[in-house]
């Protein structure tokens, strides 16, 4: 009984702050649709390779830093599962301390190294540190850690909110820079020299790279590739994960809080009695970078989680290397709460899948609801 009227007690108080929240969704821009990305200059393209291209090791060192109590899920793993799946680099999985890497909002890793680690091993630092969005921008250790190895030369590459962990290390200081729409405003605020570049989806200045949200992992990771060892490499990289294209083109004015994201946000949220829970089984050698995107999506639509599950408790390593810890094991999933890897497909393709299955489930207002958090323009347009 004191379950029940504390529950429906919090709906109450969500109904009388209606009012107020009503005018604010009001206030709210609708829907923004068929927004062109503006092309991007080739002079414009080249420089960003230029800039890029390794100037330490003739075989690159990529490090991929990530905090242990939350780091986002498809920044911490696409990068490596790319990055490792092009050989052209050596790429290290790092945790500020020891311990696993629990990411948000699913999927648990075991990292290669910490950083402490990754120091006394490289003491001449990285070529490239990627930097994901962090629970926390501030951290000591990975603020000092950031500084260190730009001071040593490495390129510094923030994805997504990763951005605002690199303006936090002053390394954006007076830079020209992007972010995730969503937290765009916070890293301005947090240094007001910034300048915001728009309808790009990467954008490079004087050693330091940030992109747009979380899906620019992908066409950060082919541009990286293409720098460090040509075009010909890119695509085949491409091709293998599905892509057709990669650049920056991006229309910015298509990725911001909208009355219809606001709604459906609530509307899920307020189904707090309809939750599920979705059951990813790990299997060795599965591919890393479809596992993030689906694990990723499904744990955004603010009606589901993805919960991962193995036969033992042991990490499972999948096709590139990267070692996942399974949330249970030896569960038996009922038939309708597991959802598919689509084993054997392209990543690309595996997350255009998966956003239908979302469709399907739940309907295009949720499936758009999580293509905006993962800042997603979709399937490029037939050639």
């Amino acid at each position: 009984m004191s379950k029940s009227i504390f529950v429906w007690g919090g709906v109450a108080l969500i109904l009388l702050s209606m009012a107020g929240f009503a005018g604010w969704v009001l206030s709210l821009p609708a829907a923004t649709a068929g927004m062109e990305a503006p092309p991007v200059p080739r002079e414009e393209a080249n420089a960003m390779l230029a800039s890029l291209r390794p100037t330490k090791r003739e075989r690159p060192l990529v490090a991929i830093i990530g905090l242990n109590d939350a780091t986002e899920t498809t920044d911490y793993i696409v990068p490596a599962g790319i990055l490792r799946r092009a050989d052209v680099a050596d790429v290290t999985m790092l945790a500020a301390a020891s311990g696993p890497v629990q990411l948000f909002p699913a999927l648990q890793v075991e990292p290669d190294a910490t950083i402490a680690a990754f120091d006394a091993a490289h003491p001449e630092g990285a070529d490239y540190v990627i930097v994901p969005a962090m629970s926390r921008d501030d951290d000591p250790a990975v603020i000092a850690w950031l500084r260190d190895q730009a001071q040593k030369g490495a390129k510094i590459i923030g994805i997504c909110a990763g951005a605002k962990v690199v303006a936090a290390a002053g390394l954006l200081n007076g830079k020209r820079a992007t972010t995730h729409w969503y937290y765009l405003d916070e890293m301005l605020k947090r240094d007001q020299t910034i300048d915001y570049v728009a309808n790009r989806r990467l954008v490079s200045d004087e050693g330091v790279t940030t992109t747009t949200g979380v899906t620019a992992s992908m066409p950060m990771m082919l541009t990286l590739i293409e720098a460090m060892a040509g075009r010909a490499k890119a695509e085949a990289v491409a091709h293998d994960l599905g892509l057709e294209r990669w650049d920056s083109r991006h229309a910015s004015g298509a990725f911001r809080l909208t009355r219809p994201f606001a709604m459906t946000v609530l509307a899920n949220r307020l189904a707090f009695w309809n939750r599920e829970e979705f059951g990813v089984s790990l299997e060795p050698g599965m591919d890393e970078v479809s596992l993030a995107f689906v694990a990723d999506a499904w744990s955004r639509t603010y009606r589901s989680h993805a919960t991962t599950h193995a036969a033992a408790p042991d990490s499972v390593e999948s096709r590139n290397g990267v070692r996942i810890i399974p949330d249970r094991t030896g569960t038996n999933w009922p038939e309708d709460r597991r959802v598919s890897t689509f084993s054997g497909g392209k990543p690309a393709e595996v997350l255009d899948q998966t956003l239908e299955a979302i469709a399907v489930r739940y309907g295009e207002a949720t499936t758009n609801v999580v293509t905006m958090q993962l800042e997603y323009p979709g399937p490029a347009p037939e050639k």
